[in-house]
Parts: C-alpha cells; sequence; structure tokens
C-alpha cells in the first residue's frame, strides 16, 4: 500500500458509484454526463469485459453491476452511492441506504397479473391464499398480507410470464411498462403494487463520514433534475 508523506494525511479512498445494467443505463446516461460525470472508454467497448471504471472526475470510479446487485454494494459499503429502482429498495429495505432523489427514469409499475381466461370469474376480494411466481417475494407477501391474504411465493428471476402458462403457479408479480409481454403471453394485469422508477441511493455511514464529496453529488444530480423538468 502505498505510504503517505510523513505529517500529510492520508489521501481518501475513491468514491465508488454502482449503477445497473441494461435499459436503465441507457436512460442514466444523460444525466450523468449533464451532471459531469464521463467514463472511461473502455465503458461503452461491448467486447470489454471489466466491471469497475475510470472517469474524469478524480477519485470517482463506477462499477456496473446488476440492477439487483447495486442495493446491496451500497448497504454494505462497497460502493458509496448508486443508481437503484425502488422496486429493489421495498424487495431489501436496508436500513443502510438512504435514497434522497428520484431520478425519474425507468418508470414502471409492479404487479399482479394472471391468465385472461381466468379474469372474468376470478373476485381478488374474496382470496385468502394466493400462489404467485415473483422476483420480489418480500413485497409480495407485504402487499397481499395487508389485506389478509397468505401469499405463497414461487422465487424466479427471470421468464415469470411462463409460471401460469406451465402449471407452476396461476399469478404472478413482476415489472410492468407496457404491458405487450403479459399480453403475447395470455396475461392481464389485475392489481396496482407500486409505481417505480429509478433513484440515487448512497451509503448512510458515508454520507455521515463523506458529507461534503456524496452530498455534492446528491446536489449536481438534484440540479440536473431539476433543469430538466424545468
Amino acid at each position: 500500500m502505498r505510504q503517505a508523506a510523513a505529517g500529510a494525511p492520508d489521501a481518501p479512498e475513491p468514491l465508488v458509484l454502482a449503477l445497473p445494467k441494461g435499459r436503465i443505463l441507457d436512460e442514466l446516461r444523460p444525466l450523468m454526463e449533464a451532471a459531469g460525470i464521463h467514463p472511461e472508454p473502455a465503458f461503452d467497448d461491448p467486447g470489454s469485459r471489466a466491471l469497475r471504471f475510470s472517469t474524469n472526475v478524480p477519485g470517482l470510479s463506477i462499477i456496473r453491476v446488476r440492477s439487483f446487485d447495486v442495493a446491496t454494494f451500497v448497504a454494505f459499503g462497497a460502493a458509496h452511492l448508486g443508481v437503484a429502482g425502488n422496486d429493489v429498495l421495498m424487495e431489501f429495505d436496508y436500513p443502510e441506504i438512504y435514497a434522497p432523489l428520484d431520478l425519474k427514469i425507468g418508470k414502471c409499475r409492479l404487479a399482479v397479473a394472471e391468465p385472461a381466461t381466468l379474469v372474468e370469474g376470478d373476485d381478488p376480494t374474496r382470496w385468502s391464499h394466493v400462489r404467485v411466481a415473483t422476483k420480489y417475494p418480500e413485497v409480495t407477501k407485504r402487499h397481499f398480507a395487508a389485506r389478509g391474504v397468505q401469499a405463497e411465493c414461487i422465487k424466479l428471476n427471470g421468464a415469470m410470464e411462463l409460471a401460469p402458462t406451465l402449471g407452476l403457479c396461476r399469478r404472478i408479480v413482476d415489472l410492468v411498462s407496457t404491458g405487450s409481454t403479459l399480453r403475447a403471453n395470455g396475461l392481464l394485469e389485475i392489481e396496482h403494487i407500486a409505481d417505480v422508477s429509478s433513484r440515487l441511493v448512497v451509503n448512510r455511514a458515508a454520507l455521515k463520514t463523506r458529507p461534503d464529496e456524496i452530498g455534492g453529488w446528491i446536489e449536481k444530480f438534484r440540479e440536473v433534475i431539476d433543469g430538466i423538468q424545468a
């Protein structure tokens, strides 16, 4: 490890910003650039297998991980800041995470869906027990428990729409944007659980120990969002 010069304070460790892969990252890039963050060229190289990248900002690096993992990296202090959907925040409910800013991107909703053939004769108000395939078992259980329904959750990480078709269960809880994937698989949305968008999240302990740096980034992103809405 590099030794600090005698009498000189140790340089702070670089800030780490955790970003989700995929569509959300595409929507996030203009906000990052407006906030003054430009990743190194390898970040946009589709052939690169790197997961950590430098930026034009001294002392700030980026890691690119699965959307569900952003909250974990931030909660445990491996990343100081990140961008995560409130669906992930609701599922894990980490007390170590502070989400000060809605970035107004990645908008969709978390919903209950079932085969269209069931909808006409179904009455959700009469349910006492449901079996549901979902990536969000904790959110799902809380949603149904709030009205006295016991939810048996089957955890799936993808291809949720296949579960009713193949007899795994009759209902699913999943993210819905346009609803086209549901319709293509013979499903209809029957209950709304929550609206979803991406949030800027920070590690609470890091914010306390490095308030100027991390608070500064919160304000930069806030200014960007306010400028877009103006």
